[in-house]
C-alpha cells in the first residue's frame, strides 16, 4: 500500500475517498467528496474505548478486532462488491493509525491499489486551516451586494451556468444568510465541515480568472467566515445590485412561500427581533401573517428590519469601489439579464483596495 502526506493530497487522483471513522466523527466533517465506511460504529467504538480504560489494552483489540472483521466482510459484500481490480481508494481515519490500516491491509490482499493518508484526518484539517490563510488572496473577487431580496444568488447561478468562477458562500454553508433563512435539510453546517468546503471550492478556481460572489457578513447561519476571506471580500470590486421594491417582494414571497405553512416557526424566529423593533412592532408582523397578508408582511420586513440593517452593515464593512446594475423582474428574465450586463462590464478603473494583502 502506499501513503501520502496530507500537502500533496490531489482528492481527484483517487477512485474514491473512504473515511473509516465513526458516523459522529464523519458527520461533523470530512474530506470532501467521502463516504464513511466505519470499521467501528459510534456505539462499538464507546465500547472498546470503554474496555481499554476499564480493563486491558489486549482485551480491548481483541473485541475491537472482531467488530472491524465483520465491519469490512459486511463492506466487501455490500458497498463495495462491484468495485473492480484496478479500483484506487484513498483511505483515512483520525490519524492514519490503526483504522485505517486495518482496511487498507484487507483491500491490499484483495488486489486494490490503496493509498493511506499520513496523518489522517487530522494532517489534513491542519492543511485546510494552512491553506485558508493564504489561499483566499490568490484571486480577484467581484462581489454582489443589494439590499435582501434583489436576486444576487440567483444572479449568480446564472453566472456559474455560463462558465464564470461563483464562490457560493451561502450554499457552502447550507444557509440561505438572512434571518428568515434556513439550513437545506433543517441541518446547520459544522464550522470546520464549511471550512473543508470552501478549502475545496477555492482549490479549484483558476487565479487568472475571476471569482464571482455575494456580499457576506462574518457569520452565514451558523458558521463564520476566515478572516483573509472576508478582508478580500470588503476590499474588492462591488456591484450593488438595484431592484424596486414590488420585484422584492414578489421574488421573497416567491422564494420564502413555506413559511405560510409554518406561521408558528416564523414568528418564532421574528420575535427574535423584539429588543431591535418593539413588541408593537412584532405584533403588527403577527397580525399580518394571521390575516394572510403576506406580500404586505415581507414589504413591512424589508422597510423596517432587512433595508435598514443592510445600509448599517455597508457603512461599516465596505471598503472597495462600486457599481450599480438594475435588475427588474427577478421572477422573469431580470436575473439573466443582469448577468449579461456584469459579463460585458469594463471593471478595469475600479481597482480593488488591497494595500494590507
Amino acid at each position: 500500500m502506499k501513503t501520502i502526506d496530507a500537502a500533496a493530497l490531489e482528492l481527484g487522483k483517487y477512485d474514491e475517498i473512504i473515511d473509516v471513522r465513526a458516523p459522529i466523527e464523519f458527520a461533523e466533517d470530512h474530506l470532501p467528496g467521502a463516504i464513511n465506511l466505519p470499521v467501528l460504529s459510534d456505539e462499538e467504538r464507546v465500547i472498546v474505548g470503554t474496555i481499554y480504560k476499564q480493563e486491558s489494552v489486549f482485551e480491548a483489540r481483541k473485541i475491537g478486532a472482531s467488530f472491524v472483521s465483520a465491519n469490512l466482510s459486511r463492506y466487501l459484500a455490500g458497498e463495495l462488491r462491484d468495485r473492480p481490480g484496478g479500483y484506487k481508494p484513498l483511505i483515512y481515519c483520525w490519524r492514519g493509525g490503526q483504522r485505517s490500516r486495518s482496511m487498507a491491509t484487507v483491500f491490499t490482499e484483495v488486489g486494490w491499489p490503496v493509498t493511506l493518508l499520513e496523518g489522517g484526518y487530522k494532517a489534513f484539517r491542519n492543511r485546510v486551516l494552512s491553506d485558508l490563510r493564504e489561499l483566499p488572496r490568490r484571486f480577484t473577487y467581484r462581489v454582489l451586494a443589494g439590499l435582501t431580496g434583489t436576486g444576487k444568488t440567483k444572479i449568480l447561478k446564472d453566472l456559474e451556468g455560463r462558465g464564470e468562477q461563483v464562490l457560493d458562500l451561502e450554499g457552502l454553508a447550507n444557509h440561505q444568510g438572512s434571518l428568515l433563512g434556513e439550513p437545506e435539510g433543517g441541518q446547520n453546517m459544522s464550522q470546520k465541515h464549511f471550512e473543508s468546503r470552501l478549502w475545496h471550492a477555492l482549490s479549484g478556481f483558476d487565479p487568472a480568472r475571476p471569482v464571482w460572489t455575494e456580499a457576506e457578513s462574518s457569520k452565514i447561519g451558523q458558521v463564520f467566515c476566515p478572516k483573509s476571506l472576508l478582508h478580500m471580500l470588503r476590499a474588492s470590486i462591488r456591484i450593488e445590485v438595484e431592484v424596486p421594491m414590488q420585484d422584492r417582494v414578489a421574488y421573497l414571497h416567491a422564494n420564502y412561500s413555506g413559511w405560510e405553512q409554518r406561521r408558528d416557526v416564523l414568528m418564532g424566529k421574528l420575535k427574535w427581533l423584539n429588543r431591535r423593533h418593539g413588541q408593537a412592532e412584532i405584533d403588527t408582523w403577527s397580525e399580518l401573517a394571521d390575516a394572510g397578508h403576506w406580500q404586505e408582511l415581507v414589504q413591512r420586513l424589508l422597510e423596517v428590519h432587512y433595508d435598514p440593517a443592510y445600509r448599517s452593515a455597508l457603512e461599516k464593512n465596505s471598503l472597495g469601489p462600486s457599481r450599480t446594475i438594475q435588475a427588474g423582474a427577478l421572477l422573469g428574465d431580470g436575473c439573466s439579464q443582469a448577468a449579461e450586463i456584469l459579463l460585458t462590464m469594463d471593471f478595469g478603473l475600479l481597482a480593488p483596495i488591497l494595500e494590507d494583502r
